[in-house]
């Protein structure tokens, strides 16, 4: 299984907001930092922007902040918004399927059970999960420099 670009960029643009949890931040500074093109960033943000997940604020001072609390994030929903467009396989999707099995094919029903206990297991993870005493990630996310603290690096 592979992410689409898109769920990977959502993920990124998510963990840079929560890391900059309270702060506005740029789309290109999110591009800058996660070594990703605004363009496609930007396509991203409306997504997350229409579906609740992120607040976008225009103008001079505009950017972007999460529109509610990262512990309320699940990364299993954020997945499959941009992941159930993108078939896993070709019997998956009935209006382009060629697949000559799929009347006898047992394997369909075998990868869907895997793909919800995947996305089940997702479901279980928050946004704050993945930031929350992750210094490293603080490290390379972080907008505006903070003052000097010891990070508790958390165990996962």
């Amino acid at each position: 299984m592979r992410l689409t670009t898109r769920t990977n960029l959502a993920s990124r643009i998510l963990m840079a907001c929560a890391v900059n949890d309270g702060q506005t931040v740029r789309t290109q500074e999110i591009a800058e930092k996660c070594n990703a093109s605004t363009n496609h960033l930007l396509q991203v943000v409306n997504v997350l922007h229409v579906k609740g997940y992120v607040q976008t604020i225009r103008g001079r001072s505009g950017g972007l902040r999460l529109a509610r609390p990262m512990e309320q994030i699940s990364i299993g929903e954020v997945f499959r918004i941009f992941e159930s467009r993108t078939p896993f396989a070709e019997c998956f999707d009935t209006s382009t399927n060629t697949c000559p099995l799929t009347k006898t094919c047992r394997l369909r029903s075998y990868l869907s059970r895997a793909l919800e206990a995947f996305y089940h297991e997702l479901d279980l993870v928050t946004l704050a999960d993945l930031v929350k005493g992750n210094c490293g990630l603080s490290t390379l996310l972080e907008m505006q420099p903070r003052t000097p603290e010891t990070c508790k690096q958390a165990t996962v």
